[in-house]
């Protein structure tokens, strides 16, 4: 099929690049001439396992090519709509400019009976004002839903082998267009649900604010947990093997970030307000809340072990983006901690295998070094805020042997305490 995808941030470009790897003639659309150059030259303007020979290959092939014209748009079958939503600048609610924006454009090129299949996470009821503005124009294009359900670090696996594909429609030609763009996925047997505009709007929404609040329960339990000296891991262990609850996403830490869960609870909380249905995702409030407070702990924890203050105190903090296998700061709680002890006057030194650039672009303030050793050597206290596997395979007496004095901070739980103990450090978890 001839297929556009309107957006080549980090959702827009790995969507681009698996649809020509499917088979189809793509063409992808970003008014940022900069990161539409990059792309064109085979670079991809973020860190994305897999994306880069993905990349390499769509373009060799000749079915992928970018552009910054919606004209270029003009004779496609498909159009995926990938902007960003961010979160207001003012409030909770999203900016849904970009989208409007897009939609302004693509009316103006598109087709007669050609669909326009939104994949941005957007408010429920936006898909149905959208569909009449393009009833409005006379463009003859439809309009569906399609969420993506991309995870950093295995978007491109997700994209290409989704665990499921969700159709929001109003007509049964938007059904055939999307089935014939996801047949391949389709024909191993990808479960498929064809449904309306508003329940494929909240999909997306309602699956990350479950997962927000999953990750919120286990670390309102590690509250307890270091109240009572509990153990959250083993607690989290034994309520995951119950069936009902599973073990996944059951981490205690300093908490989510990245560039959809915190904002996306927040957008969701917002349009519930003003549908008059605030009561019923209020407690998302509070999910935002205790994610937060993780950040604080950590800062907190970090002034009671150097005695009471950080000021001029070197610690060195392990990473920098919101998870591993990502270049993504946005939200970080990672970076969120650094500034915070930086604040305090402490001298941070940090450092990350992929975050780094992004962090300095937010944050030329905080003192940045590439090699975890460096950052490490003569630091009187560790924090290990993002797990990165050479994080997380430290060896203990070596990086003892680095510090000035052995303190660390486990942000993520991913360490072994016993280990860490017994070559002379005062480890801190949270929840432990």
């Amino acid at each position: 099929m001839r297929i556009s995808v309107i957006g080549c941030g980090y959702l827009g470009a790995v969507h681009a690049t698996a649809m020509a790897k499917l088979g189809h003639d793509v063409v992808g659309i970003d008014t940022d001439a900069a990161k539409i150059a990059k792309l064109a030259s085979g670079v991809a303007p973020f860190f994305e396992p897999g994306l880069p020979e993905l990349l390499d290959e769509a373009l060799s092939t000749g079915r992928l090519r970018f552009s910054t014209s919606f004209a270029d748009a003009a004779d496609a079958d498909v159009h995926f709509l990938a902007v960003g939503t961010p979160q207001q600048h003012d409030g909770d609610a999203a900016d849904l400019r970009f989208v409007y924006a897009a939609i302004d454009a693509l009316i103006g090129v598109a087709r007669p009976g050609s669909l326009i299949a939104g994949k941005s996470t957007v408010p429920v009821g936006t898909a149905a004002a959208l569909a009449e503005r393009i009833r409005e124009a006379g463009s003859g294009a439809l309009l569906a839903w399609n969420p993506e359900f991309l995870r950093e670090g295995f978007a491109v696996a997700d994209t290409l082998t989704p665990d499921r594909i969700v159709y929001g429609v109003t007509d049964e030609r938007a059904t055939a267009l999307l089935d014939e763009v996801y047949a391949q996925p389709l024909a191993t047997g990808t479960p498929r649900i064809v449904t309306d505009l508003a329940t494929a709007e909240l999909v997306k929404t309602a699956a990350n604010a479950f997962l927000a609040t999953k990750i919120s329960f286990i670390n309102a339990m590690a509250e307890i947990a270091e109240t009572t000296g509990a153990d959250v891991t083993t607690l989290a262990d034994a309520i995951g093997h119950d069936a009902r609850i599973g073990r996944r996403f059951l981490n205690a830490g300093i908490g989510f970030g990245g560039g959809c869960l915190p904002k996306d609870i927040r957008a969701f909380t917002a349009r519930a307000e003003e549908l008059g249905r605030g009561e019923s995702v209020a407690f998302l409030r509070q999910v935002d809340a205790i994610n937060l407070r993780r950040r604080e702990r950590v800062v907190d924890l970090a002034v009671e072990m150097l005695g009471g203050s950080v000021y001029e105190r070197r610690i060195a903090v392990l990473g920098l983006t919101f998870k591993p296998d990502s270049d993504d700061v946005r939200d970080s709680p990672a970076l969120d901690v650094a500034e915070r002890l930086n604040g305090l006057g402490a001298s941070v030194v940090a450092t990350d295998p992929e975050g780094i650039a992004n962090a300095q672009a937010k944050h030329p303030q905080l003192t940045y070094v590439a090699d975890v050793s460096e950052a490490l050597r003569g630091a009187e206290l560790a924090v290990l805020v993002t797990e990165w596997g050479e994080y997380r395979s430290l060896d203990p007496e070596q990086t003892a042997a680095l510090m000035d004095s052995a303190r660390i901070i486990d942000g993520r739980n991913a360490l072994e305490p016993a280990a860490w103990r017994a070559a002379g450090f005062e480890y801190r978890g949270l929840g432990r």
